[in-house]
């Protein structure tokens, strides 16, 4: 009756590998670095949204380019914070850092959102491209963090419904 004892080859055909095992869950459910992403995943999604405002108000008016630019910085600084955090709750729940098998894809595509992130900040840095380049980067950047965001939150209600059938099927064992 304990989903402890519940097998991945208990599970019916056809139904998806569950992301945490039992004890993974319990880490999870435990750390504190799972309220930190919590609370900065939505923050970095606000900035975001305040970011391509004024990415594209300059984009499209050539006016505001120093606003935009500190947005994107900062849009980056978040991005930094959360994929730290991430990195430490991923060690936590999974033991390892980074490329965990639950969200292997999902990190490789965040070295991608981080490489373009990064190159926003060595254009800026060292004056390399446009004004207007620069920011198309950084598009291209919110772009691929976009996607991305949406592979961690489709992996977070798979894992929520995989929570839910876990239950159902300790119950009725």
């Amino acid at each position: 009756m304990q989903v402890k004892n519940l097998t991945f080859a208990k599970m019916p055909a056809g139904t998806a590998r569950p992301l945490y095992t039992p004890e993974q869950r319990r880490r999870r459910d435990s750390s504190r670095w799972t309220l930190v992403q919590g609370i900065l995943a939505p923050i970095q999604f606000l900035i975001l949204l305040v970011s391509v405002v004024l990415v594209v108000r300059y984009l499209v008016t050539g006016e505001g380019s120093g606003v935009a630019a500190a947005s994107v910085v900062i849009k980056t600084c978040a991005l930094y914070a959360i994929m730290i955090t991430g990195s430490i709750w991923e060690k936590v729940v999974f033991g390892k850092w980074l490329f965990a098998e639950a969200f292997f894809w999902e990190d490789v595509f965040s070295m991608l959102v981080l490489a373009l992130h990064t190159a926003y900040l060595i254009t800026l840095a060292f004056g390399i491209g446009t004004e207007r380049g620069r920011m198309i980067l950084a598009l291209a950047a919110y772009a691929s963090y976009a996607i991305n965001a949406t592979q961690f939150l489709l992996k977070l209600r798979a894992a929520r419904l995989q929570g839910s059938m876990g239950s159902a099927l300790a119950v009725t064992q």
